[in-house]
């Protein structure tokens, strides 16, 4: 699903209207009775007999909640109407509404001073309408009194296309800003929705169809994807009812140093979970037998390691190349270490690697400073930095959030030939195309280490299942998130391991696989 910024929307809002002559009033038409049957089917149902106020601004937004109002009204409840200053400033189409609820006999109280700001205590239930995805800066006056009563009050708030006062298209809120539970976003969700701390103010985001053509959308260079739990369902690998383990994948990790083989073996177990036939654990060999001890069903293969260090040795490059000649997909890092022969050693084994490969944590480690081996003739990779190694590899200022910058990540992606996950609140994967593609899924419980562990595991079973290294890793950060939010269900996320996203790992897949 396309992810556009509040220029983006604007176009295609313009594209309808001005060329497709689609009325922009059916447009609000269409927006007011989307959002009025999702709090009807998925909000009214916590309650008996809400009592509900709709807060509108003067904008487009404002015209949006009056039609949600007359809706409600029709479904036989009895929502109080605000509008957010007086009405003699009105956009056309906010007015022809606003005129309308008016017309029907309803009361519009306007909130010109303090005075008349409605204690929001009264109400279980409050829409907010009041700016829309054109809003940014800081509100002014009295909308900034309405915002923080609203949020002194708690009730049980929907946004109507944002939450007043976000920016959509950065997720930032300079000033006062509504904390909305659920966000009803028309046509397309919005960047800033996903980016903190839009994603804390937004809630839950339902995105509500207004009847914009797909054809419509199609012709605007649009390269941010939202990642959907449908798209995850339909990429997901079927097993052959008749399969055996060899058919499952057979996945190989580069992986473990002193004081880290626990991201070995997370990643081991991660990728046995994700349904990989055949798992293997290559260690220094002094190493194995811990490995042995904290892994079952995962295979582990002792190799040359440095004796001073225990780290893997340089001369092991050929044991390690001949054992990948049998394996459908390798992940190289997790727990790996520093060491200069281990950095060396990876260096040399990339331009070889002819599977497809994840490359995570000190595993990047040796290519910051020289990327030759990234710039090689190699075979396809996934490279999995977090925001400071992501700063080491291109030489950024470790203080700018690459987060935000997503036309960055693209052009590190496109100038090595692979796909770039980069780790964070959100999780963005970039593709060698252009593409950018972001997860919604996700919680601050996982900010704890060994979940990027997981996440590798993850996405190697994938690749070893078959799927394109774009598919493995889209599918991948979706469901390592997806698994730190149902455990968050049961958990509270201060007490959330990385442990903790292997095991709800089955239950990940049952709610994909519905």
């Amino acid at each position: 699903m396309k992810l556009v910024n509040a220029d983006q929307m604007r176009e295609i809002d313009g594209q309808a209207i001005n060329v497709e002559k689609i009325p922009s009033l059916e447009l609000m038409e269409n927006a007011g009775r989307g959002i009025f049957e999702h709090i009807r089917d998925n909000v009214l149902t916590m309650f008996e007999n809400p009592r509900i106020a709709i807060v509108c601004g003067r904008g487009n937004n404002g015209g949006d909640g009056f039609v949600v109002g007359r809706y409600l009204f029709d479904y036989g409840l009895e929502p109080d109407f605000f509008l957010v200053g007086n009405d003699e400033k009105l956009s056309d189409d906010c007015r022809g509404n606003y005129d309308r609820v008016r017309e029907a006999g309803y009361d519009v109280v306007q909130i010109v001073d303090e005075s008349s700001v409605p204690d929001f205590t009264n109400y279980d239930m409050v829409i907010d309408a009041i700016f829309g995805t054109g809003f940014s800066g800081a509100p002014r006056d009295i909308s900034v009194t309405v915002i923080d009563k609203i949020n002194q009050a708690e009730p049980f708030v929907v946004a109507v296309d944002v939450a007043s006062g976000l920016d959509v298209s950065t997720g930032q809120a300079e000033g006062a800003a509504v904390i909305a539970d659920v966000t009803t976003t028309l046509a397309l969700p919005k960047l800033g929705h996903f980016i903190s701390p839009g994603r804390e103010l937004s809630g839950t985001v339902a995105v509500i169809p207004i009847g914009i053509p797909n054809d419509v959308v199609d012709k605007f260079d649009i390269n941010t994807n939202l990642i959907t739990g449908e798209t995850v369902s339909f990429l997901l690998p079927t097993p052959k009812a008749d399969g055996h383990k060899g058919d499952f994948g057979k996945v190989y990790i580069l992986a473990g140093s002193p004081g880290l083989t626990g991201a070995a073996a997370l990643s081991g177990m991660a990728a046995a979970r994700c349904g990989s036939g055949l798992v293997t654990v290559g260690c220094p060999s002094s190493l194995n037998p811990i490995l042995e001890a904290k892994l079952t069903e995962v295979m582990t293969a002792p190799l040359p390691e440095n004796r001073k260090k225990s780290v893997l040795a340089l001369r092991g490059i050929g044991e390690i190349r001949m054992q990948l000649r049998e394996r459908d997909a390798v992940a190289i890092g997790p727990g790996i270490g520093r060491h200069h022969e281990t950095g060396e050693l990876i260096r040399r084994l990339i331009p070889s690697l002819e599977i497809p490969a994840v490359i995570d944590a000190d595993g990047l480690y040796p290519l910051s400073g020289d990327d030759s081996p990234l710039l090689s003739d190699h075979g396809e990779l996934i490279l999995t930095p977090h925001p400071g190694e992501f700063a080491r590899l291109t030489g950024q200022s470790p203080d700018e959030n690459p987060i935000n910058n997503f036309d960055l990540v693209a052009e590190y992606a496109k100038k090595y030939d692979a796909v770039v996950v980069l780790k964070g609140s959100p999780t963005i994967v970039a593709s060698p195309d252009g593409d950018v593609y972001l997860s919604p899924t996700g919680n601050w419980g996982m900010a704890t280490g060994g979940s990027g562990d997981v996440l590798t595991g993850i996405i190697v079973s994938l690749l070893g299942q078959q799927l394109a290294p774009l598919e493995a890793a889209v599918c991948a950060v979706f469901i390592h998130g997806l698994a730190g939010d149902i455990a968050v269900g049961e958990i509270n996320p201060r007490s959330l391991v990385a442990g903790d996203l292997i095991e709800y790992l089955s239950s990940t897949f049952n709610a994909l696989e519905i």
